[in-house]
């Protein structure tokens, strides 16, 4: 996706990532927002979400819908998991300051109302540590974004997706956009050469190959409505 963006803008694939002259990095989640916000990294692609909050220090150019997953081990057996009560006394495994972790904890919260086994949360900063823990046995289900997930059981295989379920929770549809520095001027030419690879079909191709094809939207839009407030 960031290639064809790169094409679409015609500038070299690294750039795009930084709109600079910085390399491409990966960065923690909890690093993300702070290096966008001090103009460290000026363009941000990882699974961010459009919300409310957000959108007062940050510009959004959409690119899919946010969808999250459910994974297991390939020998696992979980066969589906659709409400609170399908994790009862399961070691769940989620990113911290996610919005996943927020419907995570209010799924214990009902399942522990209703008398059910609470849920183990475990941690770890990263997916590779996740994968082990499927692996191992200590981890029985990860609860993360659906395209890493897809992603790496395309290329591993030792996996399942048991589930997916909407990022922004029920009765919403979230979406996850490319995220500048509000005002820098940048969001405007990601829209654009968003809307041009969604147009000229590379879009689609791209989401086809890892078996997204259910996550695409019509078209990017410039800071639409995001996930509402969190009430304090």
């Amino acid at each position: 996706m960031r290639a064809s963006l790169a094409r679409a803008l015609a500038v070299p694939a690294l750039l795009l990532l930084t709109a600079a002259c910085g390399a491409e990095r990966i960065s923690s989640w909890e690093n993300l927002f702070l290096a966008a916000r001090s103009g460290k990294d000026e363009v941000v692609f990882n699974n961010v979400t459009v919300t409310e909050e957000r959108k007062d220090t940050f510009d959004f150019a959409t690119y899919r819908v946010d969808q999250l997953g459910w994974q297991v081990p390939g020998n696992s057996p979980i066969k589906q998991i659709a409400k609170p009560a399908d994790i009862a006394g399961l070691r769940v495994s989620v990113g911290s300051g996610t919005n996943q972790e927020k419907i995570l904890l209010d799924w214990d919260k009902q399942n522990r109302a209703a008398g059910l086994k609470p849920v183990e949360i475990l941690y770890y900063e990263k997916y590779g540590d996740v994968l082990l823990g499927l692996k191992s046995g200590r981890v029985q289900a990860y609860f993360g974004p659906n395209p890493t997930i897809a992603y790496n059981i395309a290329v591993s295989g030792d996996s399942r997706i048991v589930g997916t379920f909407s990022g922004a929770g029920p009765g919403l549809q979230g979406l996850i956009a490319v995220m500048t520095k509000k005002d820098n001027g940048l969001v405007k030419p990601l829209n654009e050469a968003l809307n041009t690879v969604i147009e000229n079909g590379k879009y689609k191709e791209v989401l086809d190959r890892w078996g997204l094809g259910n996550e695409a939207i019509p078209e990017s839009q410039i800071n639409p409505p995001g996930l509402p407030r969190q009430e304090s």
